[in-house]
This record gives C-alpha cells, sequence and structure tokens, in this order.
C-alpha cells in the first residue's frame, strides 16, 4: 500500500505528529480578505472559511476545484438483533447503484465537479455483533483503516468521506456513547425507519454493546463499536491530515467515526468542518461534543456523503469569493 502506516502504533505516532495549518498563510488570507471589495464581515462565515481553507491550503488563495468524495461501505453483524428496517443485502445493492451512478452522491459529486470513488470492505464478511465480542479484530480494523489512508488522491484539495452500511446508526450510536457517555437515548435515532419497537431495541443493543466494552477509548472505541466503513472514513479523514487536506464531514456516522480520531489525538479534526447537521437525533449532539458548528441546516438523513457533498458548493463559494474578488486597490474603488 502506498506511503501507509503499519500498524496502530505507528498510527498513533501519525496523528500526534500532522501538521497544522500555515500560520503565515492564515495571516495571508485574512489580510487579503481585509482588503476585499465588500463591507467588513459582509460575507459571514463564508470569509472565516476561506481563511480557514488557504491556512490548511498554505496560500491567501485557497481553492476547491479539486474535490474527492470516498464513499466506504460495510456490513454489520449486529443487524441480526433486528436494529435495522432494511436487510442487510441492501448495502451490496446501494453500492452497485452508487458504481452505476444511480444514488444521491453521484448526482452531487457531478455538480460539484468531485472525483467519487466506493470502496465495498468485505461485504460477505460482516462485522461481530458487538455485543457478543469486538466488532473487528485487530486485523480486520486495520485493513479498513489502511484502506481508507489509500483512497485519498493526494492532489485533492477537499476531501468528503461517506457510507452506506445496514445498521451503522446503531453502530455510530454505540461509538457516541462511549465516548462521551449519557444514556442510550441520548444517541440512538430511527435510521432507515424502524418504529417505536425498533428504536427501544436499538437503545438496548447499544447499551449493552457499551458495556461489554466499557474501558475502551479512542481507536479502540471504533474497534470494538464501529465497522469496517467507519474505520475506513476514520482512516481517510486521518490521511488528509497528513496531507493537509481540508475535510467535509458528513452526517452522524462519518462523525462518530471522526470522534475516534479526536478522542486519540485532541486536535485530530482541526483541518475538519461539518457539512450540515443530519435529523438522526444524536449528530447535533455530537458536533456540540466536537465544537463544530454545521454549513448546512436541511434535515437530511440519507448518508452517502449526501449532506458534506451538498455541503462543497458552500466551501467553492466561499473561495471563489475570497480568491477572486478584486482588492479596493486593484478595483479603484475606495475603502473608506
Amino acid at each position: 500500500m502506498q506511503d501507509t502506516f503499519q500498524d496502530l502504533s505507528d498510527l498513533r505516532a501519525r496523528l500526534s505528529a500532522a501538521p497544522g495549518p500555515d500560520a503565515q498563510a492564515l495571516r495571508a488570507a485574512s489580510d487579503r480578505n481585509g482588503q476585499l471589495t465588500k463591507p467588513p464581515g459582509a460575507l459571514g462565515r463564508l470569509e472565516d472559511l476561506a481563511i480557514w481553507m488557504g491556512g490548511w491550503q498554505g496560500t491567501d488563495r485557497p481553492r476547491a476545484a479539486r474535490p474527492h468524495v470516498v464513499i466506504f461501505a460495510g456490513n454489520h453483524g449486529v443487524t441480526a438483533q433486528g436494529v435495522s428496517a432494511f436487510p442487510a443485502e441492501v448495502t451490496a445493492q446501494m453500492v452497485l447503484n452508487f458504481q452505476a451512478g444511480g444514488a444521491a452522491i453521484n448526482q452531487l459529486s457531478r455538480q460539484f465537479g468531485a472525483q467519487m470513488d466506493v470502496y465495498p470492505l468485505d461485504l460477505d464478511r460482516p462485522t461481530a455483533d458487538f455485543t457478543q465480542g469486538p466488532a473487528m479484530d485487530e486485523a480486520a480494523f486495520l485493513h479498513a483503516l489502511q484502506t481508507g489512508w489509500t483512497a485519498v488522491d493526494p492532489q485533492a484539495d477537499l476531501l468528503v468521506t461517506g457510507e452506506m452500511g445496514i445498521g451503522n446508526t446503531t453502530s455510530a450510536a454505540a461509538v457516541a456513547l462511549a465516548l462521551y457517555g449519557g444514556q442510550a437515548d441520548d444517541w440512538v435515532g430511527r435510521g432507515t425507519g424502524v418504529d417505536d419497537a425498533g428504536l427501544a431495541l436499538k437503545a438496548r443493543v447499544v447499551s449493552e454493546g457499551v458495556a461489554r466494552h466499557a474501558g475502551a477509548t479512542g481507536l479502540e472505541v471504533l474497534r470494538c463499536l464501529g465497522g469496517r466503513e467507519l474505520a475506513g472514513m476514520a482512516g481517510a479523514i486521518a490521511r488528509a491530515r497528513s496531507l493537509r487536506i481540508p475535510v467535509i464531514l458528513d452526517g452522524f456516522i462519518c462523525t462518530a467515526a471522526a470522534a475516534c480520531l479526536e478522542a486519540e489525538t485532541p486536535g485530530a479534526l482541526d483541518h475538519c468542518v461539518a457539512g450540515h447537521v443530519s435529523e438522526e437525533p444524536g449528530h447535533a449532539r455530537l458536533l456540540a461534543k466536537l465544537g463544530k458548528e454545521p454549513l448546512l441546516r436541511l434535515g437530511l438523513r440519507l448518508g452517502e456523503g449526501s449532506g458534506a457533498a451538498l455541503a462543497i458548493g458552500v466551501v467553492q463559494g466561499a473561495v471563489a469569493c475570497h480568491s477572486g474578488m478584486a482588492t479596493f486597490a486593484e478595483a479603484g474603488v475606495s475603502d473608506g
């Protein structure tokens, strides 16, 4: 595999040594923002977003011309307990739909000029039921993380990670509960549309799983309670940090996977913004724990990276204004 980590200790070391934003570029981008032909602060959060992009890209004129959308798919053994309204076979069927260009994420990727890649991760071999033991052994976990790591295009200037995996809102809720505590009811939602009985079942399963793996922290939470697609997203987000590629986080499942990196190494998600807040009730709580204010609030709950892909347009608008707008001096306009 290309330039990947060898084991979990190596990944932890790389997270700890990962670069931060370029301080000089941040200052230069901020200075440029102050000279553009607009009243101070007139573009609101778009201004902060463009400066943030400039810091990570090391320039006062950031870009978002080569976004990369990477979708990971995995199956969960815990679905045998009836936590989803859909059977596990739907995961593979949706992967075929992605590959044929027929899903929402295909349309959004195309709309914003994003390269899109899909990685099915051992769909014929679901993770173990995490109420009975760890979801993945270390070898399976490492393989999924490395797949995510090597999936990232080093030439991309923006990354979105998405997922497909029947049962993965249950996994994400368990991860969130293990990381941040509270009650299972705080984190579980209806996912693909379970009824009240299904919701109560999910809460019980999540509670049992977290109790079984009490004491797990950081990446170990992801191994014990996550899924291959969550690990793939975490690996890709970590790789983007090593390359200083800004990341737009998607919904509850993506954010839960990313939160394990933050729990492992505080500051590991400084290169990430939240693309949106989904209808899954745990997502807003998770974003609040991470201190991430979503760019969009549209009631989405599809997954696939769709909310984050839609937010590519917001980022592109921010950097287009920042990098393309004339300064007062260039335009010959008096700045007062």
